[in-house]
């Protein structure tokens, strides 16, 4: 019992020195598990399955042999193995010792070539001279008496020599024609205009009304120390008076010792002219010259000219003389203020509009009507780029005829004046003229206006601005009441107002 306890766990010991795990002793020992074969039906056997008589993978055949047959090419054809087959006697193989003798004959020598042969005596020698000729002597030149009739050259010679000079000409003749066909469809010898001399067409109004009236019309030079400018003007009586506007002569007007005024007529006579009288507020004045046998412009009337009548401004705009623009009558009673850079003009004119052109030096100049009439003197435009852009005024006849009347009577002129300064209004109420401030002693304060008063009505006229304010009192006469009517305190007021003289 010891003992076998000893080798029991001399054996446990040694297993366990192994490395493995004492399988205890009451452990169940399994049975092998049969092998479970699937059942294979008889069409996948007979299908997949060896065929009869074979017992492995690989069974041999009994009918074949294990020696490898090796395959024999059939012959070549007589023709193929004469044409491309080995020389009789050859070996089987392409290659030929090279130690082997030489069973082929030797090649025959060939004939010996002195000239190649590096080792021959034979060479070239040197040219042979050939033997000297004499030089023979220059041919004698011809000349034209030689060739035509000294007989030098055959007649037969001349005569094709002309023939092929004469054909070179016409070769030469038509080549030029055939270059120059393009050309001579562009130009012809033969075209001749005719201009039609026909003077039964007549003249068109504005021709008429340019003969008419251009004569009356003159170039006014205004000279002031080193600076010039120019204008025109209108000779309106044979005693050599002229009108114009005040702003082209204000400069030599304020600078007398300094400066000259020369008046150019159409004809282009010059002449100086002096200042017999202008109007500031109205932007006229009247020169006189010493000239006689002048043409004198007719003067028309302010009633007869309506919107749309065809008219024709006459001047030298940018100095051009005798210069003719024609248009219509653009609108009427156009209230425009004048002042500027070097004038001395303060005006508000109640002008006649017109599209006619009406550029710098225009300024004095004539604005017909079409029957060669005088209705206005041109006197500004307004334009944003300084030229002509159709927006012409002119001051009306009536008022030009008015003061250069009064300038030739009495060398000034005086307007209405109530008293008053005004600016324009405009709010829902109303517009007008707002009196700024009233003279205590003037008209419009000896008839009760005061400030802050807006005035709307002058006569007949309505005032809806300052400056038509001003043109409504122009219209008045100095010395005879006039109704103004005013907006005061929401109330409108009529009051009764003489103007005075300014």
């Amino acid at each position: 019992m010891t003992g076998s306890t000893d080798d029991s766990a001399e054996g446990t010991g040694s297993a366990e020195g192994a490395g493995t795990v004492p399988r205890p002793d009451d452990a169940p020992r399994l049975e092998p598990r049969p092998v479970q074969r699937p059942r294979i039906d008889d069409a996948s056997a007979h299908t997949f399955g060896r065929p009869s008589g074979v017992s492995g993978s690989f069974a041999p055949d009994a009918h074949s042999s294990r020696t490898a047959s090796i395959p024999v090419a059939p012959p070549a054809d007589p023709v193929l193995a004469e044409a491309f087959g080995r020389p009789p006697g050859a070996v089987d193989t392409l290659q030929r010792d090279p130690d082997a003798a030489s069973d082929h004959a030797a090649e025959p020598e060939q004939p010996a070539d002195p000239w190649r042969d590096p080792d021959s005596s034979v060479t070239l020698g040197a040219p042979v001279d050939a033997p000297p000729t004499a030089p023979e002597p220059p041919a004698r030149r011809l000349s034209v008496r030689d060739v035509l009739l000294g007989g030098a050259v055959a007649p037969r010679s001349l005569a094709a020599l002309a023939g092929v000079a004469l054909l070179i000409g016409v070769v030469g003749g038509l080549v030029a024609v055939a270059a120059t066909a393009d050309r001579g469809q562009l130009t012809s010898q033969r075209v001749s205009l005719v201009q039609n001399d026909d003077g039964d067409m007549g003249d068109s109004p504005v021709a008429q009304v340019a003969d008419a009236v251009l004569p009356s019309v003159v170039s006014i030079q205004v000279a002031v120390g080193d600076q010039g400018s120019t204008g025109s003007g209108v000779v309106i009586d044979g005693a050599g008076y002229i009108v114009t506007n005040n702003h082209v002569i204000s400069s030599a007007a304020n600078a007398p010792g300094d400066s000259s005024i020369q008046v150019i007529f159409s004809d282009g006579t010059k002449t100086r002219a002096e200042i017999v009288g202008r109007d500031v507020k109205m932007d006229l004045a009247v020169l006189k010259v010493a000239a006689d046998n002048l043409t004198v412009a007719q003067l028309g009337k302010s009633e007869d000219i309506h919107v749309g009548d065809n008219v024709v401004a006459v001047g030298s705009p940018l100095g051009l003389s005798k210069t003719i623009t024609a248009g219509i009558v653009s609108a009427l009673d156009r209230p425009l203020r004048l002042s500027g850079e070097g004038t001395d003009t303060n005006a508000v004119i109640d002008a006649v509009q017109t599209d006619a052109a009406i550029n710098h030096g225009n300024s004095g100049g004539a604005l017909v009507d079409a029957e060669g009439r005088v209705i206005g003197i041109n006197t500004a435009m307004l334009s944003e780029s300084g030229g002509s852009v159709g927006l012409g005024f002119a001051i009306p006849i009536d008022e030009v005829t008015t003061v250069a009347q009064a300038l030739i009577r009495d060398g000034e002129m005086h307007h209405p004046d109530i008293g008053v300064n005004a600016r324009t209004v405009v709010n829902d109420a109303t517009s007008g003229a707002q009196v700024a401030n009233v003279r205590a002693d003037g008209p419009a304060g000896q008839a009760g206006i005061v400030e802050n008063d807006v005035i709307v009505r002058v006569g007949d006229r309505p005032v809806t601005s300052a400056d038509e304010l001003v043109v409504a009192v122009n219209a008045t006469t100095i010395g005879e009441p006039v109704t103004v009517q005013l907006v005061r305190d929401g109330r409108t007021v009529d009051v009764s107002v003489t103007p005075a003289r300014d």
